[in-house]
C-alpha cells in the first residue's frame, strides 16, 4: 500500500472526500514528525509507539577503498508495534 491507496481507504471508510482524507493524513504525519523532532514519543494505544533513539558515533570502513571513516552520531525514528497490532498481524 502506498500513500494514495491509504488516502483512498481512509476516504472510503470515513465518508470523506479524497482531498479531506489527504489533509487529515498529512496533518497526522506532520504532528508525529514535529513531536519526534522535539524528542517526544508518540503513543497510539493498541497501534504502537513512535520514539527517537540516539545512535552513537562509530568507526567504519569505506567498502571501495578500505579507508577508515568516522560515522557520526545521529538520531533515528523507531516504531514499536502495540499488542493489538501484533495480534492482528499474527492471525
Amino acid at each position: 500500500m502506498n500513500k494514495s491507496d491509504l488516502i483512498a481507504k481512509v476516504a472510503s471508510a470515513s465518508n470523506l472526500t479524497k482531498i479531506d482524507a489527504e489533509r487529515a493524513i498529512d496533518a497526522t504525519f506532520r504532528s508525529i514528525t514535529q513531536s519526534l523532532k522535539k524528542g517526544e514519543e508518540v503513543r497510539l494505544i493498541g497501534f504502537g509507539t513512535f520514539i527517537v533513539t540516539n545512535r552513537p558515533a562509530t568507526d567504519g570502513r569505506n567498502p571501495r577503498t578500505g579507508a577508515a571513516i568516522r560515522i557520526p552520531a545521529t538520531r533515528l525514528p523507531k516504531f514499536r508495534a502495540g499488542k493489538q497490532l501484533k495480534e492482528a498481524v499474527a492471525k
